[in-house]
């Protein structure tokens, strides 16, 4: 391994100048990813790749790793950016600001590629050099010229290009007709490749899966596509104050975890009712009491009072108090958010006008935000601030006009929004910020403690869809403690699914990057296919991974003249195979038993699919086909038989999901399947009473789970059955 320079100028003043310092773990980082740059050929189909996780340090981390190159031989360093204006000027501004003493001194020249000057002088490419790029045609086409240009000698200098946020757009395919085409980026990096051998690439992201995940080989447009696969790969640390989807999604079904309290759903006719003006479903006049825009007055409301009681915390503290801010993002055309911002302002002054009247509505809505906080604050353990004193802060702040409303969905906007570190600037202590596709990548929004959500594509695409997360990052626990997130369910559900993927995919990079991922489909004929990885980036999916549980949640049972015949011939069934009854114990069954248990009991669960709540059939007996094939016994899984269940159907008051999840305990039905299930999986039932105190509909019924083995590899199941 290359010896490094480690006390250069650059890299000691980003070690000593950085407002958060560089921790032991970020500096090995960036050490070791500057010695792989100097050791390992990374051109051709094997850039280096620095893999983080959405807004967790990734850019301070490779300014960093810039200013090192340079200590260590690197003339030029090329950032390549998301293709809006936006994002450049922010990219801009941040290596200005890193580089500050640098450009002050004239050893860094910085230039956007767009406005370079027409002829660089002998005497300004002997400075070290740094040349911003957006992943654009005109962009993308003069950087090629600048590396042509024979008298600057760019194909001979020691050249680092760092492509921030490498995703799809950088390097992925598109299909048209059966025809795939190479994107814009991917092209243009080939012919830099050819014109400049000895240049570095390092390409920089969160969402990593176009470039580990794309097929070996691809025909575009006749010519075979190059997959671009890392030559190493080198991890972000993420210290413990960063808030992610494990903080989002690993606890959330526990009713005393902080989790539990965060997400807030929203129906599907509200997000229609956002999308634009119908006076047939809502009339403005009515905002502060038409149930149909519930959702985003609580989310008004709770950010009110939430940013209230954050200011009071820090004023009881001692310390200065924060501006806060929250997000509306649901839909990509101008029009919307101009109706967006049309009831959000409606709702802000009619909570005006109450709170000047001090009226019993406007009590009643602070009264309610301070319970819906309530809770959460609890568990969090910090101290409540009492009601009148919230009460009479959201009054004053009212008053005073301490909050603005802005639409965000051009890059003009944006551009006239950042502030000197390239952050969207707030301006007031509550900023309520509306915006689409502007805002999905790159941009960030400090102090984030309310995200209303409901953008929700034909497909997801696991990447994007990541991305959109502006409510992960570095939050302090008192701002999540008044943190919420609104979206529609059925979004909810594919991003916790999104969740499950990524920390499958995460952990097999990190032991194996050559080595990831098993991918797995259903065919036609039955069978259990091996599934072409890029399947991750256009399909839902179920990730297998050790103990998980697969079951349905969010359902109702078909009628009792149905449903008890059903279950009527299951215990039938189950007594067949099991004279003794049912119990603790678990047994043997066949694969067929179960596929056949499955298929029976199918048609009693009738899923609440218009509240967003789906289970895929097919997926569950595609897992328990390909876990025991992967066991000895190939022909049978176990089976746990377990009657006289009373599990309610609805969540209990003060849970934010509206459907109970848990058929099952950890600590008991859990702790048998862990025990049993090491090679196979178990299929655990529920014979449940389905009475209608309850929430059912007054017949027996069977609740399946299926308890994954415990030596199952990571699988990614996609939920599309291919003709086989």
């Amino acid at each position: 391994m290359t010896a490094l320079k480690l006390d250069g100028d650059y890299y000691k003043h980003f070690l000593e100048s950085a407002t958060f310092p560089y921790t032991e773990e970020e500096r090995g980082c960036i050490e070791r990813t500057v010695s792989k740059m100097m050791d390992t050929p990374t051109y051709g189909s094997k850039p280096g790749m620095l893999l983080g996780k959405i807004q967790s340090g990734k850019t301070k981390t490779f300014m960093a790793i810039m200013g090192l190159a340079f200590d260590n031989g690197y003339e030029v360093s090329i950032v390549l950016t998301k293709g809006t204006s936006a994002l450049s000027q922010q990219t801009e501004q941040r290596i200005s600001k890193d580089f500050k003493p640098f450009i002050a001194s004239d050893d860094v020249l910085l230039f956007d590629i767009m406005r370079m000057p027409s002829r660089l002088s002998g005497y300004e490419l002997r400075k070290k050099i740094v040349i911003v790029v957006k992943k654009q045609k005109d962009n993308l086409r003069r950087m090629l010229d600048l590396f042509r240009h024979e008298k600057y000698g760019f194909a001979d200098k020691k050249v680092l290009v760092v492509d921030d946020e490498a995703d799809y757009a950088s390097v992925g395919f598109s299909s048209r007709e059966g025809v795939a085409s190479a994107n814009l980026t991917t092209n243009r990096l080939d012919e830099l490749r050819s014109e400049a051998n000895g240049v570095t690439f390092l390409q920089v992201t969160a969402t990593p899966y176009s470039l580990y995940l794309q097929p070996e080989d691809v025909e575009v447009n006749g010519n075979a596509f190059q997959p671009i696969r890392p030559a190493f790969t080198e991890l972000v640390p993420v210290n413990a104050a960063y808030i992610g989807s494990d903080f989002y999604f690993n606890d959330c079904d526990e009713p005393e975890s902080l989790a539990s309290q965060l997400y807030i759903p929203l129906s599907i006719s509200e997000l229609a009712v956002m999308k634009s003006s119908d006076r047939r479903r809502f009339k403005e006049e009515e905002v502060l009491t038409a149930t149909v825009v519930s959702g985003i007055r609580s989310a008004c409301v709770n950010f009110l009072v939430g940013g209230a009681i954050r200011q009071l915390q820090s004023l009881e503290n001692g310390h200065p108090s924060k501006k806060f801010s929250l997000l509306v993002h649901t839909e990509i055309a101008k029009s919307s958010h101009e109706w967006q911002k049309k009831i959000v302002e409606s709702l802000f002054e009619a909570i005006q006008e109450e709170s000047g009247n001090e009226t019993d509505l406007f009590k009643s809505l602070i009264r309610e935000g301070y319970d819906e906080l309530e809770k959460s604050i609890a568990l969090s353990d910090f101290h409540l601030p009492p009601f009148k004193s919230v009460y009479d802060r959201v009054r004053e702040a009212l008053e005073d006009e301490e909050f603005l409303i802005t639409s965000v969905n051009s890059d003009h906007d944006v551009k006239a929004l950042l502030d000197d570190s390239g952050q969207l600037k707030l301006r007031t202590p509550l900023n309520v910020f509306i915006g689409g596709q502007i805002l999905d990548r790159g941009i960030t929004i400090g102090n984030l403690i309310g995200f209303y959500y409901g953008r929700n594509p034909q497909r997801f695409q696991q990447d994007t869809v990541l991305q959109h997360s502006r409510m992960y990052g570095y939050r302090p626990m008192e701002d999540m403690a008044v943190t919420r997130f609104y979206t529609e369910q059925s979004i909810y559900n594919a991003m916790r699914r999104m969740h499950e993927s990524d920390v499958a995919l995460r952990e097999e990079i990190e032991k194996n990057p050559e080595q990831s991922v098993v991918f797995i489909q259903g065919s036609t004929s039955g069978a259990v296919v091996p599934c072409s990885p890029n399947k991750i980036l256009l399909t839902e999916t179920t990730t297998l991974k050790r103990h998980k549980r697969i079951l349905p949640v969010g359902f109702q049972t078909d009628y009792k003249s149905y449903t008890k015949p059903v279950t009527d011939k299951l215990d039938a069934v189950l007594e067949s195979v099991r004279p003794e009854g049912p119990g603790k114990e678990p047994f043997k069954i066949t694969r067929g038993m179960a596929h056949d248990i499955l298929n029976k009991i199918e048609p009693t669960i009738k899923m609440s699919e218009e509240e967003g709540y789906f289970f895929n059939w097919k997926s569950i007996h595609s897992a328990i086909d390909y876990m025991a094939g992967l066991s000895s016994d190939q022909n049978s899984i176990w089976c746990l038989w377990l009657t006289d269940r009373n599990n309610n159907r609805l969540a209990g008051v003060g849970s934010h999901t509206k459907y109970v999840a848990t058929p099952d305990t950890a600590s008991s039905e859990g702790a048998i399947a862990k025990q049993a299930c090491i090679d196979s999986p178990m299929l655990m039932l529920f014979r449940q009473n389905g009475l209608e105190e309850q929430g059912w509909r007054g017949t027996p019924f069977y609740w399946p789970l299926l308890y994954a083995s415990g030596n199952v590899p990571t699988t990614i199941y996609a939920n599309e059955t291919i003709d086989n």
